[in-house]
C-alpha cells in the first residue's frame, strides 16, 4: 500500500512539474501589461492603457512616438502572425518550414510581391516613409527583448523542425509585402474566371451564361453614362480553346486554392458590405454608418482592435481614433474619431487577367505581339529552404505580367493543352493591378482618424485623399460625420476599363493593354435618401 502510495505521488508530483513548465512556457511569451518599458527612439513618454477586455490605447505627444508604440504593442500581441504573413508575402516560407513550402514560395516569387514592394518603397512619399519606419522601429524594439520561447510560444514550437531559425529585424518593405497577400486575397477574380473556363466546354456559352449571368442593362449604375459594349473585343478566347485543356485547368484551380488556404482567400462568401443614413432620417439628426468587412476568419483575426490618441491634438499629433487595424501595418483602417466614422469594403473589380501567350517555335523565350517576336524579360530568383540546399528558379516576364506556367506544372499543362488548340507553344501570363507599383488603399482612409487643430474635416471626409487613386486592394469607403450630420462615400484604386467579366483567359491583344483605368469615384453628400455623383467634392464642412 505505502508503494503504491510513492508511486502516486511520484506521478503526481511529475505532472504537475510538465504542467507548471507548460504555463511558465505559455506565459513567458504574456505582453507586459503594468509598469514601464524603456523604448529607445521615442521623444517623449508613451502611455499604453488596456480597457477590460484587453484592448490597448496608446497616448503620445507627437505621430512618430504613436506609430512607434503601435509597432511594439503589436508585436507584444501578434508577432507570430506578423512574422508568418511576411514570409507569405516574400515568398520566404520555406525559410520557416522547409521544402513542403518550396511550390508556394516559387509562385509568389514567380507573382513578384517582394519586387513590386521594394519599389513601391522607394516610390512612397516621405510622411509614408516615416509612419511605416516609426512602426518597424517599434516592432524591432520589442524584438531586441525578447527572442525564442520568449517572443511567442509558436517559436518555441518550431525549434522542434527548425533549430536555426531566428525572426530578422521588421522593415518597413515588409509591412508592403503583407498588403501584397491582402490584395490577392481580395482580388481572386481570377479564381472565378478559371471556373468559368472549366465549365464552358461543357456548357457553351450561352448556358454558361445563364449560370453566370451580366449585369442588367436596366439596373441602375453609379458611374454617369456607363454602359456595357454590344460586343468582345478582339483575341478573346472561345470555347475551342479550352476543351482539350479542360483537365488542365481544374488542376489549375487546385493550385490557386492551395495558396488560398495559405493566405486565407478565395472562400465563397467573402465580401463586404456597408451602407449608411442621413441624418434627415434618424431620430438624433446624427448619421449612422454600419460596416461589414467580411474577411476569411482566422485564428488570431486578422483584425487587431486599439487607439490611438494624441494627448493634445496639433499640427505635428493629429489623431484622436479608436477601431481597427491590421497586424503588419500602423494606423487604424476601419474605426472613429470624436467627429467622423468610416468604414472599408472590398470594391471587387475585374482586376486579374490570364494571357494565353504564343511562343516562338525556335526560342521559347520569345513571345508574339502584334506578328513579331518579343523578347521576355527574365530572372533568376533563389529560395533558402530550412533543412535542404536553396532552389533556384527562373522567371519570365512579358508586356502582360509574369509567365506562371514556367513553375506550376499545372498551369504548363494548360498551355501545352492551349498548345493543340492553337499549334504553336504557348505559355500562361498573368496580368493584375497589384503587380504594378502602387500604394496601398487601406494607408489612404487610415488617415481619415487625423483632426486638425482649427477642427476641420479629415482629408478622406474631404474626397482629398481620391488623389492617391493607384492603390490595392480596390476598395470603398463611406463616412458619416457629426458635424455637419452627412454622409459620403468614395472608391479608390486601379480598376481597368474592359469590355465585361469575361468567362475566360484572353488570347492575342489585351483587354487593358494600355492602362487605362476607371476614375475614382466619389458621392456628394446629400440630405436627401439618394445620392448624386458629383466631378468633385464640396468645400471643406467646418464647425
Amino acid at each position: 500500500m505505502n508503494r503504491f502510495v510513492t508511486i502516486l505521488v511520484i506521478i503526481l508530483l511529475v505532472v504537475l512539474i510538465a504542467v507548471g513548465g507548460l504555463a511558465l512556457l505559455i506565459r513567458q511569451s504574456f505582453p507586459q501589461t503594468s509598469g514601464e518599458v524603456n523604448l529607445p527612439g521615442l521623444h517623449t513618454p508613451v502611455e499604453v492603457l488596456r480597457d477590460g477586455m484587453g484592448i490597448p490605447h496608446i497616448y503620445a505627444q507627437d505621430e512618430h512616438d504613436l506609430f512607434m508604440a503601435q509597432g511594439y504593442v503589436h508585436a507584444q500581441d501578434r508577432f507570430w502572425q506578423m512574422d508568418f504573413w511576411r514570409h507569405i508575402g516574400a515568398g520566404r516560407l520555406s525559410e520557416m518550414f522547409g521544402d513542403s513550402q518550396v511550390e508556394t514560395d516559387a509562385f509568389i516569387r514567380t507573382l513578384g510581391w517582394p519586387r513590386i514592394a521594394e519599389q513601391e518603397w522607394e516610390a512612397a512619399d516621405e510622411e509614408t516613409k516615416s509612419v511605416l519606419q516609426a512602426y518597424a522601429d517599434g516592432v524591432n524594439a520589442y524584438l531586441a527583448e525578447h527572442q525564442g520561447g520568449r517572443l511567442s510560444l509558436e517559436y518555441a514550437i518550431l525549434k522542434l523542425t527548425n533549430r536555426t531559425y531566428t525572426p530578422e529585424a521588421w522593415q518597413p518593405v515588409h509591412s508592403l509585402t503583407w498588403a501584397k497577400a491582402m490584395a490577392w486575397d481580395l482580388g481572386g477574380n481570377m479564381q472565378a474566371e478559371l471556373e468559368r473556363a472549366v465549365l464552358l466546354p461543357h456548357l457553351g456559352e450561352e448556358r454558361l451564361a445563364d449560370l453566370y449571368p451580366t449585369y442588367p442593362d436596366e439596373n441602375p449604375v453609379i458611374l454617369p453614362g456607363f454602359s456595357l459594349s454590344a460586343s468582345a473585343p478582339q483575341g478573346m478566347a472561345s470555347s475551342a480553346d479550352y476543351t482539350t485543356a479542360g483537365d488542365e485547368l481544374r488542376l489549375v484551380l487546385a493550385r490557386i486554392e492551395g495558396l488560398n488556404r495559405v493566405t486565407g482567400g478565395g472562400l465563397s462568401g467573402l465580401g463586404s458590405n456597408n451602407w449608411v443614413v442621413a441624418g434627415s432620417r434618424t431620430s438624433s439628426g446624427m448619421p449612422i454608418l454600419a460596416d461589414d468587412m467580411h474577411l476569411g476568419i482566422r485564428m488570431p483575426s486578422i483584425w487587431y482592435e486599439n487607439g490611438l490618441h494624441c494627448s493634445s491634438i496639433s499640427e505635428t499629433c493629429r489623431f484622436n481614433v479608436v477601431g481597427f487595424s491590421f497586424v503588419g501595418l500602423p494606423a487604424i483602417v476601419v474605426g472613429h474619431n470624436d467627429r467622423i466614422a468610416w468604414g472599408v469594403t472590398n470594391a471587387g473589380p475585374d482586376v486579374q487577367d490570364l494571357y494565353l501567350e504564343r511562343l516562338n517555335p525556335d526560342n521559347p523565350d520569345q513571345y508574339e505581339v502584334d506578328g513579331e517576336w518579343q523578347s521576355m524579360d527574365a530572372r533568376e530568383e533563389v529560395l533558402l529552404v530550412a533543412g535542404g540546399p536553396p532552389v533556384t528558379i527562373r522567371v519570365r516576364q512579358t508586356r502582360h505580367g509574369p509567365v506562371l506556367s514556367d513553375t506550376d506544372e499545372e498551369l504548363q499543362a494548360l498551355a501545352e493543352g492551349a498548345a493543340l488548340a492553337e499549334g504553336t507553344p504557348m505559355a500562361v501570363s498573368l496580368r493584375w493591378t497589384a503587380l504594378e507599383p502602387s500604394t496601398i488603399c487601406a494607408l489612404p482612409w487610415a488617415s481619415t482618424g487625423r483632426r486638425t487643430s482649427t477642427n476641420s474635416a479629415p482629408p478622406c471626409a474631404t474626397g482629398t485623399c481620391r488623389r492617391r487613386t493607384s492603390c490595392t486592394p480596390t476598395s470603398t469607403a463611406t463616412s458619416a460625420t457629426r458635424c455637419p450630420a452627412m454622409c459620403r462615400s468614395a472608391a479608390a484604386g486601379t480598376g481597368p476599363f474592359r469590355w465585361r467579366d469575361g468567362p475566360t483567359a484572353a488570347n492575342g491583344p489585351a483587354r487593358f493593354p494600355s492602362r487605362s483605368f476607371l476614375p475614382p469615384t466619389i458621392l456628394r453628400p446629400v440630405s436627401s435618401s439618394r445620392p448624386t455623383i458629383a466631378p468633385s467634392m464640396p468645400p471643406t464642412p467646418t464647425c
